[in-house]
């Protein structure tokens, strides 16, 4: 009995110590870690407000295990050997490097500290619009491959384009073709059935990309594969935003139009695009793509100067940011951007405005009608602090755009996957490069221009004319943008 008697004392006073030590190992956990000092004070401000639960809730939602587990899953992956046409035209940071560009230098400098891969020179790229110039090119590659075809995307749907692709790809393996193919476990499940089954029927060597229907992947369900590459022969080269489905060839009236932008590349460059596959296809099948089938001597082709920049939530965090936020330092007159989601932090919409106010022509075209509404709201919800410091935004006519790409003076471009939004930059795998030369800008400057002859701009007066509903849907639709 008296044991009792001293536990009924001692137990609120044991559950109170123990409430308080909780508290305070998470909250030094939040201001150790979060480097938002925003959120550290609002999670410590929950920890100790509301006691026992927010400390856990704090372990279920403030810890960023996404990154952490994508570490844990892929930091230890071997990367394939440094080989020498990974470094063929590796280019020295000197004064002839960008003879027309010189400001831009000190960008060069900053990709290649953040990236850790050379510039490599003697390159070309061609801009290819919408699926109807694109696929039949792809398959034309695809076609003519004599020894290995790398493909990787995040959509391919089981539709008249998919399917097309898969008879391509079946006929390379007959012919004796190594082809490997890398499909986003979520993107393929775009289409019903699975376009993964036809290429099985094909026998074309296909994996998925962390599927996310496993209970113990519950973790890496938002850590999905956004990259589109495909590699032929380790020698020809496409990669943009441009995912496998019919809705791309737009010239064909399909019911879902979407326009986009793609690239066709050859030279060294390739062997970095190679590169990133390789390492992807390593991490889900343990297969290592090695030897000159994959990896070929590249000779110069062309006079773009480019560099591969894979992003994700491994080691390769933040690095496209850390590219997007030197560009907008370094440019001196024009940035251009065309992106499908515009839902850029609060560091991107700073440094926007910094060039802008710096005298930086800014113009970011943005489709009118999103395929995903509830993101168009989110992103409307923030024009207003890019309008106010002189940015100009644009929006174009249906059908949606899916466009990315990123223009500075003229002379350096941005290309590939990403989009502007913190699920891109956060969460997916992306793989983008950066282009320096005057001819390639000028190309993609005429593309740009032609999409604004077609946009309408948006004002502040506009934006801050919407009615109170619109508003506080925008603005509720706002908050959840680190989700979206």
């Amino acid at each position: 009995m008296d044991l009792l008697n001293l536990l009924g004392e001692v137990w609120p006073h044991l559950v109170g110590f123990l409430t308080l030590l909780v508290a305070a190992l998470a909250s030094g956990h939040a201001i150790l870690h979060k480097s938002d000092s925003r959120a550290a004070v609002l999670w410590v401000g929950y920890i100790w407000f509301v006691p026992l639960l927010g400390p856990v809730l704090y372990l279920m939602f403030g810890i960023n295990r996404l990154r952490r587990r994508a570490v844990a899953l892929r930091g230890n992956l071997a990367r394939p050997p440094e080989l020498p046409a990974a470094t063929l035209g590796a280019l020295p940071l000197t004064d002839a490097l960008l003879p027309d560009a010189m400001h831009l230098r000190s960008l060069a400098q900053l990709v290649g500290r953040v990236v850790g891969r050379p510039l490599v020179g003697g390159n070309t790229v061609d801009a290819l619009v919408d699926g109807d110039v694109p696929y039949p090119a792809m398959l034309s590659a695809i076609a003519g491959a004599s020894r290995t075809i790398s493909l990787s995307t995040y959509i391919f749907d089981n539709d008249p384009s998919g399917r097309e692709f898969v008879a391509a790809l079946g006929d390379a393996v007959r012919r004796g073709v190594e082809v490997r193919v890398l499909i986003d476990d979520a993107g393929a499940r775009y289409s019903w059935p699975s376009i993964v089954h036809s290429l099985r029927h094909a026998r074309v060597p296909v994996a998925r990309f962390l599927p996310t229907f496993a209970p113990w992947r519950l973790m890496t369900t938002n850590l999905r594969n956004h990259r589109k590459i495909l590699v032929v022969d380790g020698s020809l080269g496409f990669t943009g935003g441009m995912n496998i489905r019919q809705g791309h060839r737009v010239a064909e009236h399909p019911r879902r139009p979407v326009r986009d932008l793609h690239f066709r590349l050859a030279g060294p460059v390739v062997a970095q695009m190679q590169e990133a596959f390789a390492v992807d296809w390593a991490f889900v099948t343990k297969e290592s793509l090695r030897g000159e089938n994959w990896f070929p001597p590249l000779d110069a082709n062309g006079s773009v100067t480019a560099r591969a920049i894979p992003d994700g939530p491994d080691e390769d965090f933040e690095k496209l940011s850390l590219t997007i936020l030197g560009a907008l330092a370094c440019a001196q007159t024009s940035v251009r951007i065309v992106t499908p989601y515009f839902l850029p932090d609060p560091a991107l919409i700073s440094a926007l405005n910094l060039a802008a106010l710096r005298g930086v022509q800014v113009d970011i075209i943005l489709p009118r009608e999103s395929n995903l509404p509830f993101v168009q709201w989110a992103s409307r919800a923030l024009w207003w602090q890019v309008l106010q410091r002189g940015c100009r935004v644009w929006l174009t006519p249906p059908p949606f755009d899916h466009s990315k790409l990123m223009l500075v003076d003229g002379y350096w471009a941005l290309v590939g996957s990403a989009n502007w939004d913190p699920r891109s930059l956060r969460l997916n795998f992306e793989f983008n490069l950066e282009c320096y030369g005057p001819g390639l800008a000028a190309q993609l400057e005429t593309l740009f221009q032609l999409k604004l002859e077609t946009a309408e701009p948006v004002t502040l007066e506009q934006v801050n004319c919407r009615t109170l509903p619109a508003k506080l849907r925008d603005g509720v639709a706002r908050l959840l943008t680190p989700y979206l």
